[in-house]
């Protein structure tokens, strides 16, 4: 486990070496961040003072394809460069010798990420239409020269992609979840196609967001960055998980769709997004499932990542509900 001290040393000899005279005045490990170890920084660098985000490997995967150190910068990067509202990147290590493992450095935003905080900030009223803004944006980036990035295969759609490594991960655990088995049966039959493909944020969610008063500020945990389909990142946010109490407004816990959509700007398939919806759910359910699993394993002791495992049978009923919906429907 890495100390606030052996940070401090590690930052500040690697800042030295890229010619940066800093002091580090505070290290902090974040809490909310399950698959990376995240620490806010404040330093003085160039007699300056200026805040940071560090963003450094912590043992285990939630998903398979998640993204490299490198790759996240690179992402990141690239988002910065288009436009996106993100912490500007600052420098990448890749040498261990340093923090133990690859890291990178960005700047640190001002404003609340936690997500039950900003489902009851009245200034979140505004999220739904920049949120889809800021979409529109990620989905028009240029992915050329990002080769790293997971895609479909010539004759895979997204959906069948995204679905066979949700069945072959829940596979991998050897435990019964009779209700994902269901749901993954259910979406097999409904599998959409894909008109175009995109850079997928691939966690666009309330928790993944820095808000102010003025709204949102910054999208960050780009690790999950892949090409697919731009539906994927419209529905996640609906996920119910990411609604942090608030039920009924089913995006995120903020609003409703109409702003988002179009906040957004295009047309969006309602089956496509059914799917979508329904697949986010059932990924998520498998996604805390393998989380207390690395508690469980030993990979990365943590309480909050025990904890998490309690969650599948919530999104195992909410994917029930949905289903039951879609059937009512039809």
């Amino acid at each position: 486990m890495l100390t606030p001290e052996a940070l401090t040393t590690g930052l500040e000899a690697f800042l030295h070496n890229q010619g940066v005279n800093a002091q580090i005045l505070a290290a902090r490990r974040l809490t909310g961040g399950a698959s990376r170890d995240t620490w806010s920084v404040d330093a003085e660098a160039d007699g300056k003072r200026v805040g940071w985000i560090v963003r450094r490997d912590m043992g285990g995967e939630i998903q398979d394809e998640a993204l490299s150190r490198s790759s996240e910068f690179a992402v990141l990067q690239r988002a910065f460069e288009g436009g996106v509202r993100v912490p500007r990147p600052c420098w990448l290590c890749e040498n261990p010798s340093f923090l133990g493992s690859p890291f990178f450095v960005m700047e640190r935003l001002a404003g609340e990420s936690v997500g039950r905080r900003v489902v009851r900030d009245p200034s979140s009223a505004v999220l739904p239409r920049q949120m889809g803004e800021q979409l529109a944006i990620i989905h028009q980036l240029s992915f050329e020269g990002l080769d790293f990035l997971p895609r479909p295969g010539a004759d895979q759609s997204p959906a069948q992609r995204a679905l066979e490594q949700t069945a072959a991960q829940l596979q991998r655990f050897a435990e019964p979840h009779p209700a994902i088995e269901l749901g993954l049966r259910w979406l097999s039959r409904r599998v959409p196609r894909c008109d175009r493909l995109v850079l997928i944020h691939g966690d666009f969610r309330i928790g993944n967001l820095m808000v102010a008063s003025s709204g949102l500020v910054g999208i960050f945990d780009w690790e999950f960055a892949h090409i697919g389909d731009p539906v994927e990142d419209l529905a996640w946010p609906c996920v119910r998980s990411w609604r942090f109490g608030q039920d009924h407004l089913k995006l995120g816990g903020v609003g409703q769709l109409d702003d988002f959509l179009a906040g957004y700007g295009r047309s969006v398939d309602p089956e496509a997004f059914r799917f979508w919806e329904i697949l986010g759910n059932l990924r998520w359910a498998v996604g805390c499932i393998a989380q207390a699993n690395r508690h469980l394993s030993g990979q990365a002791r943590s309480v909050e990542l025990a904890s998490l495992g309690r969650r599948t049978c919530e999104t195992e009923l909410e994917v029930l509900n949905l289903i039951e919906e879609a059937e009512r429907v039809a």
